[in-house]
């Protein structure tokens, strides 16, 4: 029998139906719940990223303040934004779409973001918070794959969790947040340093592929039944296409739809949660520092 799909537009749709009554009581208040949106450059993938969760953002009836600067923007004028971001109370969240350009320090530029609105949970104390398990913002993407599994009411506690990859926005957090008293998932990481990496994916009982490798899970490195989370976002040659690309995820769809129980889709699965999330960070912030509406 083939694995149920998981309709992360579905489940994200539901996340952010939640909102709108929170958002419209903020309202109520005279605040609007505000992110600041930051995109250095016109990089084609950033743009349709930045785009649709702006789009998100005006669907819960929160707004967005746009900010597009040049490729060629110096790192000091950069933080010049955020510093008067990081001042204006009428922002409650700011979001520096990422990559930046090669000249611009990304470390540099996320430590300068004021914690209390760093949405993306990438600051090193938003970071530190979450691993010791106290009250921050949590990265989008793993928060997104939480609710996921609890949405569908998979079982976490005592389950062995494999995650493929372990960059400090996915892997990282993931097997943090997995592994933590409430999910409390026996939880292993494996990466590009790992020997027989399909030795460890046939034990997950939830298997979250996010390494950047187009199709590097295949079906027999699936144990039967297992849930599998792909996190992957990769383009591919497709001369077929419009675009002369198509979107493929880190799994083989397809050859693993066959063996898993539960399977994310690309597009189509983490990526909708993954804005979900980034919506709720936001009016939580809003809700926690009230200030004026935003122009």
């Amino acid at each position: 029998m083939a694995a149920q799909i998981i309709d992360g537009k579905e489940i994200a749709r539901k996340v952010r139906e939640r909102l709108i009554p929170r958002v419209a009581n903020l309202q109520q208040q005279g605040v609007a719940p505000c992110l600041a949106v930051i995109l250095v450059g016109t990089d084609p993938a950033s743009v349709s990223y930045v785009t649709a969760k702006e789009r998100a953002l005006a669907e819960v009836g929160m707004t967005s303040r746009d900010i597009r600067l040049p490729a060629d923007t110096t790192e000091e004028a950069l933080l010049e934004h955020i510093r008067d971001l990081n001042g204006d109370p009428a922002v409650h969240g700011i979001l520096v779409q990422l990559p930046l350009p090669s000249h611009i320090d990304e470390e540099r530029i996320l430590m300068a973001i004021d914690p209390a609105k760093d949405v993306d949970g990438f600051h090193p104390l938003s970071v530190g918070n979450m691993v010791l398990g106290r009250k921050t913002f949590l990265p989008c993407t793993p928060h997104g794959v939480l609710v996921l599994l609890r949405e569908l009411g998979i079982p976490t506690k005592g389950a062995h969790a494999v995650v493929v990859g372990r960059s400090n926005i996915v892997g990282r957090p993931l097997a943090n947040l997995l592994s933590g008293k409430d999910i409390n998932a026996t939880v292993t990481v494996c990466h590009t340093g790992t020997r027989d990496l399909a030795s460890f994916t046939r034990q997950a009982d939830i298997l979250i592929a996010a390494v950047g490798r187009p199709h590097l899970i295949t079906a027999d490195m699936v144990k039967p039944g297992a849930v599998v989370i792909d996190v992957g976002v990769n383009r591919v040659e497709d001369p077929q296409s419009k675009k002369g690309y198509r979107l493929v995820g880190d799994v083989d769809f397809d050859a693993v739809l066959q063996v898993a129980s539960y399977i994310t889709p690309v597009p189509g699965g983490v990526g909708p949660m993954t804005i979900a999330m980034l919506l709720q960070n936001v009016l939580e912030a809003a809700e926690s520092r009230l200030g004026p509406v935003c122009r």
